[in-house]
C-alpha cells in the first residue's frame, strides 16, 4: 500500500489545480496498477516503446503523457491516444505531431520544451528560439497540435537557489509567450516543471504540472 500512501501524501500537500504526472519509466505494470487502484489516472512515460507496451497491458482510461525526448519517426505510434506531449523541441516535431494527429482525426495537446539547465544533455528550444517560434506562430499551420504551454527541466544540483532561478526564468518566458501568442494559442496555460527532487520549488514558481516518479514508486533498483 506504500504507493497509494505516497500519492495521497502528494495530493494532500499540493495546492488545488496542480496536476501530478506519475512517471512510470522502468516501473512494472503491477506498480502502475497499484497507483491506478489508488485512483490516479495521469501517467507519464519517457520512451515510446515502453509507453506502447504499458498501454497494451493497462486499463484504457489512463491519461498517457509523453514526457521524454520524442523523435519525429516515433510520433505515429502514440498519435492515436496520447493526451499531452511535454517535449516538443523543434518546429519539425510540431509539424509531425499535427500531421499524425489529423491522420487519427484528433487534436493533440503539446508543450514546447525549453532548455533552461546548464547541462548540455537536455533537449529544448533556447529562449531566443522559442520566442521566435511564438512570434511567427499561427494555429492554422498546426491544425492537429494545440499549443498548451511550456516544459523545462532544471539543472540536477542540490543548489536550490540555482534551481529556483531556472524555474523563475522559465515562468518568465511562459508569461512573455502568453502575451506574444494572444488569441493564436486558445489555451496557453500549462507550465510543466518540477520533478521528485525539486517539485516544491517549481510549484512555488508557478508550475501547473509536476512530473513525479521516485516519490511515488520509491527509488529505482
Amino acid at each position: 500500500m506504500e504507493i497509494a500512501a505516497n500519492i495521497q501524501r502528494l495530493y494532500d500537500e499540493l495546492p488545488a489545480g496542480i496536476r501530478i504526472v506519475a512517471v512510470t519509466k522502468t516501473r512494472t505494470t503491477g506498480e502502475v496498477m497499484e497507483l491506478y487502484n489508488a485512483g490516479h489516472r495521469v501517467m507519464g512515460e519517457n520512451r515510446v516503446q515502453e509507453l506502447l507496451a504499458k498501454r497494451e497491458e493497462l486499463p484504457g482510461d489512463i491519461e498517457w503523457h509523453m514526457v521524454g525526448h520524442l523523435q519525429t519517426n516515433k510520433v505515429k505510434y502514440i498519435a492515436p491516444f496520447v493526451s499531452l506531449i511535454h517535449s516538443v523541441d523543434s518546429q519539425k516535431l510540431m509539424r509531425t505531431v499535427s500531421k499524425e494527429a489529423l491522420k487519427n482525426k484528433r487534436v493533440i495537446d503539446v508543450l514546447l520544451q525549453v532548455h533552461i539547465a546548464d547541462e548540455e544533455t537536455k533537449f529544448g528550444f533556447s529562449e531566443e528560439e522559442v520566442t521566435g517560434f511564438a512570434e511567427g506562430f499561427s494555429a492554422a499551420v498546426y491544425p492537429g497540435a494545440r499549443l498548451r504551454g511550456l516544459m523545462g527541466m532544471a539543472t540536477f544540483t542540490p543548489d536550490t537557489g540555482k534551481v529556483r532561478s531556472e524555474f523563475i526564468k522559465l515562468a518568465s518566458i511562459f508569461r512573455n509567450l502568453q502575451n506574444i501568442l494572444g488569441s493564436e494559442a486558445e489555451a496557453f496555460d500549462e507550465l510543466s516543471m518540477g520533478m521528485s527532487d525539486d517539485y516544491r520549488v517549481a510549484v512555488g514558481e508557478g508550475s501547473t504540472l509536476v512530473r513525479i516518479g521516485s516519490l511515488i514508486f520509491g527509488e529505482r533498483e
